[in-house]
């Protein structure tokens, strides 16, 4: 049975882990300064320094975590656990968050993990047991001994964020190791947000995405493939003796100063295993809403969206146009004490504070449609459901939609006219769809112009008839194009911003979908308006503001192309 939690200081400072154990008798001060110098360079805390040390072992230490946290301890070498309480959580789901059910009593259940700061973590289960879920705090070691014991041994895997075995540790110096460190540290210096490492037939490329544009960056021989593949997959925690299947993983890793988390993926093909890392910046600042790029006009009327009390607001676009940047923008922008906001991701990219986030989960029976049915009887203001996928997601959203909540999700589709039809083709009901939804946001990303070498242009009427505009409008206009220097790689761009489309589904709109008009129909209405922007003309504003080239604007759209043979004009 866990003891009784410590009473919570009621006023002060918080004390420290140090100080604590010194409290305790379980270490003399001289052995925390011993500690706290052997922390220095290295990424280990407090704890378990000292018992890296030999000064204490990791049952004082987890006595002293849970006096510091106001949680209870179990000591999981005394007791049994009946089946029953074990059973109320899935076996992969106990490992995978390091959480042991050890006991339930009116209606709450008691888990047993190592490390106070996995609260936010076992908050998940609730959806799972359906029932309160109260922490104690055990010892690292009982605790993955107690797991074995209750669910067996996980075949094949080691637990994410595991601490790196003594062998591991001395292979650092390894040239496997150190390419692979380097190999991270010159992406995200280059601003990169994917590596690819690609086999051919007699060479091994390597390439980063910046900008959303792929570029080689290096070329190793063919014998180096089995090596960095097998490295790659101990560090994603993947299974390196499967070569036939793809396979997910995630990677987390400390780079030039910064804490990155990188997920993986690997396909199998004709000359080998394709490894694809993308990599999250855990300390990176969420955007705002002005930092998107947004028009300010439509920018107005987003902010005026955002804060009706219900209904359902969509972000469309294909993967990587930045749809999760924009939904998190706008949770940020929600994001008070006095509302309530649950998402439901896939992956939880980023965490915000103040935000209560669930993994979305397949195998354990964790999806879209169950959180979010789950989600409602938490009595929330605002939910964001990563993606729709299927019907069942979709009508339980647009039903949260239309009893009083704030609704957020994403879909695949090319504009945000298609969304709409794309909601009926799930089998959602015309009705349902007209009174849930409230808005509707396409994007797509374009690089911006380096600011360090962009050139002004000359107006021209080549240019005026590919942004569709009179050839006078274009006079007084800061058009520029791209040259290339050192900054941005000689590329002429340097990061990038949305094109957003934005659709307001006034009440016009509304019967239209009530009636079941065809797609262009629903344009019509929309433009007739004036509640409609396309990605196209959201672009020729940036263009006529000297943002963008007609190129970048021509290759995200592919709207149309130049009928003379000059760079796009901007």
């Amino acid at each position: 049975m866990p003891d009784p939690p410590p009473k919570k200081p009621t006023g002060g400072p918080r004390k420290k882990l140090g100080e604590i154990l010194v409290e305790m008798g379980a270490v003399t001060t001289s052995q925390v300064e011993a500690a706290l110098a052997h922390q220095r360079g290295k990424a280990v805390r407090i704890g378990e320094a000292l018992v890296a040390l030999g000064s204490t072992d990791d049952t004082a230490v987890a006595r002293a975590l849970a006096k510091q946290a106001g949680l209870p301890f179990v000591d999981l070498a005394k007791g049994k656990i009946g089946k029953a309480v074990l059973d109320r959580v899935p076996g992969e789901m106990a490992r995978e968050y390091g959480a042991l059910p050890v006991l339930e009593r009116n209606g709450r259940l008691t888990v047993a993990i190592d490390d106070p700061l996995k609260v936010h973590l076992v908050d998940n289960l609730r959806f799972v047991v359906g029932a309160e879920i109260d922490c104690a705090v055990a010892a690292p070691s009982a605790l993955k001994k107690a797991l074995a014991a209750a669910y067996g041994k996980e075949e094949g895997a080691a637990a994410p964020g595991a601490a790196p075995s003594a062998a591991q540790e001395e292979a650092e110096d390894a040239p496997i190791i150190r390419l692979v460190r380097k190999m991270v540290e010159e992406a995200l210096e280059a601003r990169a947000s994917d590596i690819h490492v690609e086999p051919f037939s007699d060479r091994l490329r390597v390439r980063y995405r910046i900008d959303g544009v792929l570029r080689e960056v290096a070329e190793h021989p063919s014998t180096l493939q089995p090596p960095l593949l097998s490295r790659l997959k101990i560090m994603a925690s993947m299974d390196i003796a499967e070569k036939r299947r793809p396979q997910d993983g995630r990677i987390g890793m400390r780079i030039l100063g910064k804490e990155i988390d990188i997920r993986a993926s690997v396909l199998p093909g004709n000359h080998g295993e394709t490894f694809v890392m993308r990599l999250l910046d855990r300390e990176a600042s969420l955007l705002t809403l002005a930092d998107l790029g947004l028009h300010p006009d439509d920018e107005t009327r987003l902010r005026k969206i955002l804060k009706r009390p219900n209904g359902l607001v969509l972000v469309t676009g294909p993967t990587g146009s930045g749809k999760t940047t924009t939904l998190y923008a706008a949770l940020s922008f929600l994001n008070r004490p006095d509302v309530k906001i649950l998402t439901a991701e896939d992956p939880v990219e980023y965490h915000i504070q103040g935000i209560n986030q669930t993994q979305v989960k397949p195998k354990i029976g964790l999806t879209f449609a169950r959180i979010l049915r789950a989600m409602l009887r938490q009595a929330p203001n605002v939910i964001l459901v990563g993606e729709i996928r299927d019907k069942e997601t979709a009508e339980v959203a647009i039903q949260a939609a239309l009893t009083g909540h704030l609704v957020f999700s994403t879909l695949h589709t090319n504009d945000a006219i298609s969304a709409i039809t794309r909601l009926i083709d799930m089998g959602v009901p015309p009705f349902l769809v007209a009174a849930g939804l409230q808005a509707i946001l396409a994007q797509r990303l374009v690089r911006l112009l380096c600011e360090k070498c962009a050139q002004p242009v000359a107006p021209s009427a080549s240019l005026a008839r590919i942004l569709g505009v009179p050839p006078a409008a274009l006079e007084g206009r800061n058009l520029r194009r791209e040259k290339g220097c050192g900054a941005c790689g000689g590329t002429g761009y340097f990061r990038r911003k949305g094109l957003f489309e934005m659709l307001e589904v006034d009440a016009g709109l509304k019967e239209g979908i009530y009636a079941g008009e065809a797609l262009g129909r629903l344009r019509d209405r929309a433009r007739a308006a004036g509640r409609y922007t396309t990605l196209y003309e959201d672009g020729v504003r940036k263009v006529l503001d000297g943002t963008l080239t007609a190129e970048e604007l021509l290759r995200v759209t592919r709207a149309g192309e130049a009928t003379d043979g000059t760079p796009g004009g901007a």
